[in-house]
């Protein structure tokens, strides 16, 4: 019903537009609140989140070659695709620790983008073309059609989210976060979460990723694979607070919005500079993110 409301809010604006930054701020949305429950409940840091994201959007591109396949069954399959990758990728370096962790999902991308780049069959290092089809029941333009499905996703990824926060998975992300080494010393099996959570992480991000070639219309790895998806994956979440499934969510809206402002008034350029000084202040002033100076930190999960 929310995701039905702010698509009805902005389809009164009546400008194109607001559909177009909405569906960034929207995908901004999906990849803090995914990053999260890997990096804020379980505590590993994932510079990977563009990796995840152009398995999606590739994803969408190969299927497109094949057959006119329906954007949700390419979201679905970005989603998979991508999960299954976190999956393998997280059973070879989960055992990894900190900054060693952060470097081998940084690595990931890099190889991915590699084997993307030297593959003809999804445009390698020249791009492809995605043509957007020109008529879409219901929806006004195909625009629309991608930001409520965008919606969709984000609904469905804060859902998931906050169901984590108020199960028992929620209390073994955070005792692995808290102390490892004790968590599976009381038996916590912390390999198995950790795997659950970077799974569920990289499919939403994959699904996030999936309608990407048909927002741009031009898809080239260099684009794809941008630096800027994992800053600002990692920014908003930090800024809106971790430690709550709604601390991402307002970190996206505020970081997301303010981008979008700032690149109508005054250049698109500024974006990572207004990343940059926003984060610098939170990590100086409020450490928790928003939630902290909301005082919402100390509310408990119930399970």
């Amino acid at each position: 019903m929310v995701a039905v409301a702010v698509f009805a809010a902005m389809h009164a604006v009546g400008n194109d537009y607001v559909f177009y930054a909405g569906y960034t701020v929207l995908q901004y949305v999906v990849l803090a609140v995914a990053w999260n429950i890997l990096g804020g409940y379980v505590g590993y840091v994932n510079f990977g989140v563009a990796a995840f994201l152009a398995l999606g959007a590739y994803t969408g591109v190969a299927l497109g070659n094949f057959a006119p396949f329906p954007l949700p069954v390419m979201m679905l399959a970005g989603g998979l695709v991508a999960g299954l990758v976190g999956l393998g990728a997280g059973y070879l370096t989960l055992r990894l620790r900190g900054i060693f962790f952060a470097i081998a999902t940084l690595a990931l991308a890099v190889v991915l983008q590699t084997l993307i780049t030297n593959w003809d069959f999804v445009g390698g290092s020249a791009g492809v073309y995605a043509i957007r089809p020109k008529h879409i029941p219901v929806f006004g333009s195909y625009i629309e059609y991608m930001v409520f499905l965008m919606l969709l996703v984000a609904a469905g990824v804060v859902a998931v989210s906050r169901a984590i926060e108020r199960s028992s998975y929620g209390l073994g992300f955070t005792a692995i976060r808290d102390d490892e080494v004790a968590a599976e010393a009381t038996g916590v099996p912390t390999l198995r979460l950790k795997l659950i959570a970077t799974t569920l992480s990289a499919a939403f991000m994959g699904m996030a990723g999936a309608p990407l070639p048909y927002y741009v219309t031009f898809l080239e790895p260099s684009s794809a694979f941008n630096l800027s998806y994992a800053v600002n994956s990692i920014a908003m979440p930090l800024i809106g607070g971790t430690t709550a499934w709604f601390g991402p969510l307002l970190g996206a809206l505020l970081l997301g919005v303010a981008q979008q402002v700032a690149t109508v008034t005054i250049s698109s350029e500024i974006n990572l500079l207004i990343v940059g000084l926003l984060l610098i202040g939170f990590v100086i002033l409020a450490p928790q993110g928003l939630i902290g100076l909301l005082g919402l930190t100390g509310k408990r999960r119930s399970v």
